[in-house]
């Protein structure tokens, strides 16, 4: 009886060495350890990424890219900007063909970003759209400032957010109207946005108010007082640039994270199974990872070349056809970073997706106000170029009281064709304005 009891206990204690000995040479981890794809050499790997395994193919996604859109038509003024620029065209030819070009270029750069946002997940594809979502603005900005075109980057950011808070937006609540009587829209993360945009104004104001009312203020160091502002200008200008920039991060952590439900639209909360097959068949991806990522550097290098020979021809262009350098920089420059959205806000306002509409016109301004303009001031510290926030008293005035308009339509969390009119009357009036400014 023990000889048997002795022989049970052997034989458990070997089925219990042996199972702890396979666990031990188990991963920890599902796809952990040393199988699977960890197990493939790096080069390797970047081939399989590059591939695209499981997605379009790259003959697949640049034809999508190409082909996908009438607007690409316009991308024969590409290689006209380029011929023009370099055998010494007539300059109001140069300022045209690289107009024209930055146009279907900036629907390009939109759809680049948004297939290789696909794949990267809720919080990074955020974070890409609001990098890349006003880099046109950017890159033009920046090859104005490194032109030494000061009062052209500053009126340019000004147009880019009147364009999108009156006439981006304004054309969309018209389009919606004329199609459903009523569009209906979450006001309580409209109203944030606005909010956030008003304070965006006064921070604005303060610098002007700094010039036009204080001694130091309105000391004169040359004739012309955009190119040399005064120590304490500056100094309120560059303060208040990274101040902004981290509102700016505080309102993407509000956006993404921590109330994100602000920004759904209210129809959508009952119905989240259709929501979710309407954005499964939305979000398809049409491009592969690598594809996308390759598209984008691409589109974003011929841009900048676009927008330098754009910038380059403003002087002369305006001097020689009587165009004021105000005009272009309030009213034609942001058509071209605005164009792509455009398009857009106008579709998904005609289709009953005001929540989109409202994210893209003041959600873009707020990247404008919060991003775009702090970063050139900084960016102007670094190259030794005085960039302020100091806009003149005209144009303070006008951005303040458009921001006010809007502020009062988005309040009840409705819109309407009325309301679309209003917005591009103001719209058509400040342009008026600025043609004899």
């Amino acid at each position: 009886m023990a000889r048997a009891e002795r022989s049970k206990f052997i034989e458990s204690n070997t089925s219990y060495q042996s199972t702890m000995s396979s666990s031990e040479s188990a991963p920890l981890l599902e796809n952990g350890g040393h199988t699977g794809h960890r197990n493939l050499p790096f080069i390797r790997r970047v081939i399989n990424f590059m591939k695209g395994e499981g997605e379009p193919s790259w003959e697949e996604s640049f034809k999508f890219f190409i082909f996908g859109t009438w607007l690409n038509i316009l991308l024969v003024f590409v290689p006209l900007s380029f011929i023009s620029h370099n055998m010494d065209w007539d300059v109001g030819l140069v300022f045209f063909f690289s107009f024209m070009a930055i146009v279907p270029l900036s629907k390009l750069l939109g759809e680049a970003t948004d297939q290789l946002s696909i794949k990267l997940g809720e919080t990074m594809s955020g974070l890409l759209n609001a990098s890349f979502g006003n880099a046109v603005e950017i890159i033009i900005g920046v090859a104005a400032l490194l032109n030494g075109q000061l009062r052209i980057v500053q009126t340019s950011m000004i147009g880019s957010i009147l364009s999108n808070i009156l006439l981006v937006l304004g054309c969309s609540f018209l389009a919606g109207g004329l199609y459903h009587r009523e569009g209906i829209f979450n006001g309580t993360g409209a109203q944030a946005s606005a909010s956030l945009i008003t304070l965006l104004c006064i921070t604005f104001v303060v610098p002007a108010a700094y010039a036009s009312t204080t001694d130091p203020g309105k000391e004169t160091y040359c004739s012309n007082p955009d190119e040399c502002p005064t120590a304490g200008l500056l100094f309120i200008s560059r303060g208040t640039a990274i101040l902004l920039l981290g509102a700016y991060c505080a309102y993407i952590w509000f956006q993404l994270k921590s109330h994100p439900d602000l920004f759904v639209a209210p129809s959508s909360k009952n119905s989240d199974v259709t929501v979710a097959l309407s954005e499964t068949d939305e979000m398809e991806p049409r491009m592969g990872t690598a594809a996308a990522g390759v598209a984008l550097l691409l589109v974003t290098v011929v841009i900048a070349f676009c927008a330098e020979h754009l910038v380059t021809s403003i002087e002369e262009t305006a001097a020689r056809y009587f165009i004021p350098k105000t005009f272009i920089g309030v009213i034609l420059l942001p058509i071209v970073g605005n164009a792509a959205e455009h398009v857009t806000s106008v579709w998904m306002a005609m289709k009953n997706k005001y929540e989109l509409t409202i994210t893209i016109c003041v959600g873009s301004s707020i990247q404008i106000a919060c991003l775009v303009v702090p970063l050139l001031v900084i960016i102007g510290w670094i190259v030794d170029q005085p960039l302020t926030l100091y806009f003149h008293n005209f144009e303070t005035i006008v951005l303040f009281v458009s921001v006010f308009l809007v502020n009062l339509l988005l309040m009840d969390g409705k819109a309407n064709y009325l309301e679309g009119l209003m917005l591009l009357t103001l719209y058509l009036v400040i342009a008026l304005a600025f043609w004899v400014v």
